[in-house]
This record gives structure tokens, C-alpha cells and sequence, in this order.
């Protein structure tokens, strides 16, 4: 018998042993007799692990920690972010890190397998959330808690954001931000409304946001999705092959049009002559004069869907023109995604590289997208009731990306704490005297530290203050005491001013409101 079965038995029967005795035996043994289960149990799990001597630490594929460095960066970048949303008067919302599966996984076949699935903890089938960067048919998931929010709470108009963390099973590519966990940031508008004004404001929160990074120059394409449809069905594309089509012209960005047309011709079927009316209209791309031009267009302006769209696109140039920010939005015939789920106008956001980007073959593709999706709710709602809704979602870690790929090239220290002062004294047997002043600064609402030895050195703590970037420190010591004074030194000019004790707090504040 194996060893584990033995052991285990033994464990067993001798806990068995025990439910033969007294009731109060058993109170008096069973804290002993569990523990030497739990210990048998453990110990022959544990031993074959033991045994490896090629285990190594890490984080799991995709994913990995961020050092205090690196998460200043990040807030200040969800900083930015968030206060953009709030500008634009969004509520923030919150939803379980995980859905029922069928809520996720109900439409999307071979494509469900990038979803993390959770093993069975009670009778339901769970999901975590899930959301791919752009672009990819499987954005659609990072809608689906809200939607499923809006139905279930039967709420008819709302203006929410919603920060988290979002998980996807694929090979990530961490060069240009894609993991298997990342932070995912949305913004969406729910409701009945007038058109195009909702659209037009998701644009301007999009240019705001990528302004405001300084990411450098930015161009924002939008489509619409009846306008793909029209454009496929006056081209002659079958509708059972409009899916795999709009994959195919969705890596235009990518690959060049000869490379798309004959994946399009030779692997999914396409008629050589259909591909080429394809390709007339996807390698246009302009501003609302070539939606004035679509108008026009012989085939085009036949398709009531396709006129539709453009008469939105129209009305949405007039919005932007208005906003001020036209000039950063291209009408693109090859922006195809989100065939699945988006009813009207898509968009995504790209950053416009500079020769020596270009050079250095650094992209992360798109660094921001939405669209609107007017049916979504519906599908969640018992009797189908539609809300339409409008949103975008910004890519953090892409953008966290090309930060942290600055920071590198430029080397710029980044201070890790908020600390403003350093309570600091170059004698012995200070210590209570030091815990005194810091906790007065403390009640004060005064960022502060101090070292933990009893006995510091002086040079010890005024190096810490330079290296951590500490702006002030409070110096005391048997002469101050004595005087009833503090030494404030400042740490960048080192010149240091004696402060009555009771006017210390004053002063500082007085500083900082003025650095």
C-alpha cells in the first residue's frame, strides 16, 4: 500500500477511534486527533513537491507585480483618467471580478476558450470578467456586466465609469501591454437620447484623456457598423461570410491590402472581384468631406442601411467641428470591429508614430476604442427591452507601456512616497522627543517620517531625506529643547531657520503651500 494510503488510513481510524468513547473524551482529544489528520494528510501531500529541486519563483504567465516606481506612474495615469469621467459628470460602478459563464460565453463558439472559467463552487458556472484590448470581436465582454447591471436593476439612463481589473487566457505580448490580467478603464453612456450627441462626447473624453498624457500625436478613426454592412452587401459579400470578411479587412493596420485581399480570396472563399469592390472603399479614408463623397457614391448611396450610417457620421462631424476637435478624427472605410455586438458608430484611437518610433519598432497598436452598442441590454433583459448605449474603454497598460518605455530612455527618478518632512536629531536618547514632534505633525495632517533606531546619525538621516526626496526636516535636539525651538533645514538649499515649537506646525504648512 502506498504510503499516503497507509497514512491516511491510520489517521482515519484512529479519529474513528475516538467517536467509540465518551462524548467528553472525545472534547478532550479531538483537538489532537484533528491535528494529527491534518498533519498526516499535509505532510504526505507536501513530500513529492519537496522532493523537486527545480521549483522556481514567479509570477504566472501574463501577469506580474508592479514596483512602487511603477505604480506611481500608473496612478497618476488613472488619475488623469478618472478625473476626465468625473469632468463629464460619470458615476463610478463596480462589478464582481466574475459572471456566470452563460452570460459571457453565449455567443462566441471557438473564442469563449480566452475566457478564465472558475471550477464549480456551489452549483454555478462561473467566469471571470473578461476583456481583450483592441482590436478584437471579443471587446464586446467588457460591456457585459454593465449591460447585464442595466437589466437587472431595470435602470433606463445612466452615464457611468468603471475601473478594474479584467482576465483573458491568450498568449500576451508584453512588450506592447498585453497581459492575461490588466487594468481595463470604461466609460459609458446609457439611454434614450437625442443622436450623435452621446457619440460625440465618448470622442471628445477620448481626445481629452490622450491630450492630457501627452503620448504625443493622435488620430481617432471611427466607421459605423451599418456602413460595413452596406458597404459588404453592395460589394457582393455573401451575409454568411460578413464576419469572417470584416476579421479579414480588421488587419489592415497590420498587413498591407494585397496580403488582406488574398487572405480573403484564397483562404475564405471570396470572389476576386467582390475583394477588389472591397478594396476601393476600405483604403479610403478622410474627413466629412468623404462622407459627403459616400453620399455620392454610385452603389453606396443605394443601400439604405450604408445612408443611414453616413447621415449619423454627418450630423457626428458637426458635434465634433463644434467640440473643437474634428481635426483629430478620420473617417476610415477599414475600421471593422465589433461585428457581433456594435450597432452604429466605432471608433479606436492610435497613436502616430514619429520616424525615430518608427525606427526603434516600439508600437502597441491602439491605445483606446469604443462604439455604440444598442442591443446589448436587451439580450439580458427578460422581455427584451432595449437600452441603447454608447462607451469607450481606454487602454491603460498599453499606455503604462509607452510611459515606462520614456521613463527608461530618459532615466527620471520618480519619488516613490509623499513624505514632506523628516523629523530628524543629531543626539542620543532622543527618541521619545522625536515620537512627540512626529506625532504632533501627524495629527497636523503633515506627511512625515522618521527612522526606527533609538539612536541615529545625523548624516544617516539627512542622506535618507535626499534619496527619498524629502523636502523638510525637523531637527531637535538639547539645545532646541532647551531654547524651546526646532531647526527646519531645508533639504535641496540646506539652509536651516530656528522655529519656535509652538509656531512649527504653522510653518510648514505655510512651505508647502507655497512649493
Amino acid at each position: 500500500m502506498p504510503l499516503f494510503g497507509l497514512v491516511h488510513m491510520r489517521a482515519w481510524a484512529s479519529l474513528f477511534g475516538q467517536l467509540l468513547r465518551s462524548p467528553r473524551a472525545l472534547c478532550i482529544r479531538e483537538v489532537h486527533v484533528h491535528s494529527q489528520v491534518a498533519e498526516a494528510v499535509l505532510t504526505s501531500q507536501l513530500k513529492p513537491h519537496q522532493e523537486k529541486s527545480n521549483f522556481i519563483v514567479k509570477t504566472p504567465k501574463g501577469t506580474r507585480d508592479l514596483s512602487p516606481q511603477q505604480m506611481v506612474v500608473r496612478e497618476k495615469i488613472l488619475d488623469m483618467v478618472v478625473g476626465c469621467f468625473k469632468r463629464h459628470g460619470a458615476k463610478r460602478l463596480d462589478t464582481p471580478a466574475f459572471e456566470l459563464k452563460e452570460m459571457l460565453t453565449e455567443k462566441y463558439g471557438e473564442n469563449s476558450g480566452l475566457i478564465y472559467d472558475l471550477k464549480d463552487q456551489g452549483g454555478e458556472l462561473l467566469s471571470l470578467r473578461y476583456d481583450l484590448t483592441y482590436p478584437s470581436s471579443l471587446t464586446y465582454l467588457c460591456e457585459v456586466p454593465f449591460a447585464r447591471y442595466l437589466a437587472m436593476n431595470k435602470v433606463k439612463k445612466m452615464k457611468r465609469y468603471h475601473v478594474g481589473k479584467v482576465w483573458r487566457r491568450e498568449s500576451p505580448t508584453i512588450v506592447q501591454g498585453r497581459y492575461r490580467e490588466f487594468c481595463q478603464c470604461d466609460f459609458d453612456i446609457a439611454g434614450h437620447f437625442d443622436p450623435m450627441i452621446p457619440d460625440a462626447e465618448c470622442l471628445k473624453i477620448m481626445c481629452e484623456i490622450l491630450s492630457g498624457l501627452q503620448l504625443g500625436d493622435f488620430i481617432i478613426k471611427v466607421n459605423d457598423r451599418r456602413i460595413l454592412d452596406g458597404m459588404f452587401a453592395v460589394c457582393g459579400v455573401p451575409e454568411s461570410k460578413f464576419h469572417a470578411i470584416c476579421s479579414s479587412i480588421d488587419k489592415l493596420d497590420k498587413i498591407p491590402w494585397k496580403d488582406v485581399r488574398h487572405e480573403m480570396v484564397a483562404k475564405k472563399g471570396l470572389a476576386p472581384e467582390v475583394a477588389d469592390r472591397i478594396g476601393d472603399y476600405v483604403q479610403c479614408h478622410g474627413g466629412v468631406s468623404l462622407v459627403e463623397q459616400m453620399f455620392q457614391d454610385p452603389r453606396l448611396s443605394q443601400n439604405k442601411q450604408a445612408l443611414e450610417g453616413l447621415r449619423d457620421l454627418k450630423l457626428l462631424f458637426e458635434y465634433l467641428t463644434l467640440f473643437g476637435i474634428a481635426e483629430k478624427i478620420s473617417f476610415d472605410l477599414s475600421l471593422a470591429r465589433g461585428l457581433d455586438y456594435y450597432t452604429g458608430v466605432i471608433y479606436e484611437a492610435v497613436l502616430l508614430q514619429t520616424p525615430a518610433q518608427a525606427e526603434e519598432s516600439f508600437s502597441v497598436g491602439s491605445v483606446a476604442a469604443g462604439g455604440r452598442y444598442d442591443g446589448l441590454v436587451g439580450m439580458f433583459d427578460p422581455k427584451g427591452h432595449k437600452v441603447p448605449c454608447v462607451g469607450l474603454s481606454i487602454g491603460v497598460e498599453r499606455i503604462f507601456s509607452i510611459v515606462e518605455q520614456r521613463m527608461k530612455t530618459s532615466g527620471h527618478k520618480i519619488r516613490t512616497t509623499e513624505t514632506q518632512v523628516f523629523v530628524a536629531t543629531p543626539q542620543k536618547n532622543f527618541l521619545h522627543e522625536r515620537l512627540k514632534l512626529i506625532a504632533e505633525l501627524w495629527d497636523a495632517g503633515i506627511k512625515a517620517e522618521l527612522l526606527y533606531k533609538n539612536n541615529p546619525k545625523l548624516l544617516t538621516q539627512l542622506h535618507y531625506c535626499e534619496d527619498m526626496g524629502i523636502p523638510l526636516v525637523v531637527i531637535i535636539g538639547e539645545q532646541e529643547m532647551k531654547e524651546g525651538i526646532i531647526k527646519l533645514r531645508s533639504v535641496a538649499s540646506r539652509e536651516e531657520v530656528a522655529i519656535k515649537r509652538e509656531n512649527l506646525v504653522a510653518e510648514i504648512q505655510k512651505r508647502l503651500s507655497e512649493s
